[in-house]
């Protein structure tokens, strides 16, 4: 996970002409239809693997096209020709993101199936192994855009939220674990009274490591072997290094926009 702030990528809307435009369109429309599909194929396979029933999968697939539509509307933010492998992974992990939202929500009874859990540990586990895989190739094929930092940033959020959820669901912490979840998202609520919050942020070390951090401890606190005691605490622990995170950033975005007015 990198980033709970947009950076700027240098990305701007769209550059291509109309017809190029419309290619990419075309593009990302018939990936992300042939990706949807075989999501409904693997939800229909590992629902019974996950305690689900075969209703569950609406959920998961009401999700993932919600998801899906959101990227096809801001493709004028991804000023390339093509809508890339990097893309590509992003909507991978957020089929793996909608199922998993589909099993903490709508599983029959995950406390009590140990090996349905291990089953989602496992997927959370991949999902978080493919965070980083997006952006490397997005460097690394030229095809950084807005739009991709969006979407990855926005699957990473949606993923933290479930995990705390699930922590909680599990009792294997207080109903506070939810705030590491919801620390985004406040966030972005709060930039309504504070515009100065909306201000880009530049690449920090600290911050990807944060929420790194945040994802891997959920995933642990998921795993049936970890007591509650020992879950708790660590997730105490992770909501307390991302509340510092977060001040660090709040402040310093507040006291720039400070010191530009008063120039």
């Amino acid at each position: 996970m990198k980033h709970f702030v947009i950076e700027a990528s240098g990305a701007g809307r769209h550059a291509l002409d109309p017809v190029l435009f419309r290619r990419l369109k075309i593009n990302a429309l018939a990936i992300l239809a042939v990706l949807f599909g075989l999501a409904l194929g693997a939800y229909y396979i590992a629902a019974p693997h996950l305690a689900l029933t075969e209703e569950a999968i609406i959920p998961a697939a009401f999700l993932l096209l919600v998801i899906f539509s959101l990227v096809l509307r801001g493709l004028p933010n991804h000023p390339h020709q093509r809508f890339g492998v990097a893309n590509v992974v992003t909507s991978f992990r957020a089929v793996i993101v909608c199922l998993v939202a589909a099993t903490v929500f709508c599983a029959r009874d995950l406390s009590d199936a140990s090996s349905p859990l291990w089953l989602l540990v496992g997927l959370v586990g991949f999902a978080l192994l493919l965070d980083g895989v997006d952006g490397y190739l997005a460097r690394t094929l030229n095809l950084v855009s807005e739009l991709g930092a969006r979407f990855d940033m926005e699957v990473d959020a949606l993923l933290l939220l479930v995990l705390s959820i699930a922590v909680y669901m599990l009792d294997k912490a207080g109903v506070w674990v939810i705030a590491i979840g919801m620390m985004r998202y406040c966030f972005v609520f709060a930039q309504i009274f504070f515009p100065s919050l909306k201000q880009d942020l530049s690449a920090s070390f600290r911050r990807k490591l944060v929420c790194v951090i945040q994802g891997g401890v959920l995933c642990f606190c998921l795993m049936p072997v970890v007591s509650p005691h020992l879950s708790g605490s660590l997730a105490f622990m992770a909501l307390a290094l991302l509340s510092y995170s977060f001040g660090v950033d709040t402040l310093h975005l507040l006291r720039k926009d400070e010191m530009e007015r008063v120039r």
